[in-house]
């Protein structure tokens, strides 16, 4: 293993999601080896894959998880949304069926997983773009009604499918980031209502010296 993977700054655990048979382990290998399988064989409880991308001038390590989309593996996955900060839900745009459960994948993730998670709604297999069956607009209606992120990709030819990872890293990068200002912000209130110096201290404390990974 190269030194170069093991350096970075955070490691963000995103989860693939959908029926079984939509692409969610061509889309995890396409992103983490760029290869594709064509007899890739259903997913059995859970599989994982790294990898690293820069955001800004920090590294992110992307922790994927692709679970089973069949029905009796459901209870071995469930526990495998904890601690998740982002998740793809994946359909199959020829499928219709694999888009109308969505709404059922979306409440089995916020029964599970932390109301901050970041959600993105991917629309797989473009290019089988003859057989669609699921409207482009249709799909992205729905993820800006439910506020979620959307793209349709195509694991086999490539199609969006680094565009969809790292906008999902990205926005969860921006929250973490968010979050630490606001705890920051917070901490300096504190300091300063504390004592007549606090400000001052608060100031100091803010100058940078050290990256925290």
């Amino acid at each position: 293993m190269g030194s170069a993977e093991e350096d970075y700054n955070f490691v963000f655990k995103v989860v693939l999601i959908g029926e079984s048979g939509v692409g969610k382990t061509n889309l995890l290998s396409r992103f983490t080896r760029n290869e594709f399988n064509h007899d890739s064989r259903t997913t059995i409880g859970v599989e994982f894959s790294t990898r690293s991308i820069l955001v800004g001038d920090a590294v992110v390590k992307a922790q994927i998880w692709d679970t089973a989309g069949l029905e009796r593996y459901r209870a071995i996955t469930s526990a495998y949304y904890r601690g998740a900060v982002g998740a793809l839900v994946v359909f199959d745009i020829t499928k219709h069926q694999t888009y109308d459960v969505v709404e059922r994948w979306l409440k089995e993730l916020y029964d599970h997983a932390e109301p901050s998670i970041v959600v993105m709604l991917v629309g797989n297999k473009t290019d089988l773009a003859q057989a669609r069956e699921v409207p482009t607009e249709e799909a992205r209606m729905f993820a800006d009604n439910n506020g979620l992120l959307f793209v349709e990709t195509s694991a086999l030819d490539s199609t969006n499918v680094e565009q969809a990872f790292e906008t999902i890293l990205k926005e969860i990068f921006h929250k973490v980031q968010q979050q630490k200002q606001r705890n920051s912000q917070s901490n300096t209130v504190a300091l300063a209502s504390g004592s007549p110096d606090g400000a001052a201290t608060a100031q100091e404390e803010k100058r940078p010296c050290c990256v925290a990974i």
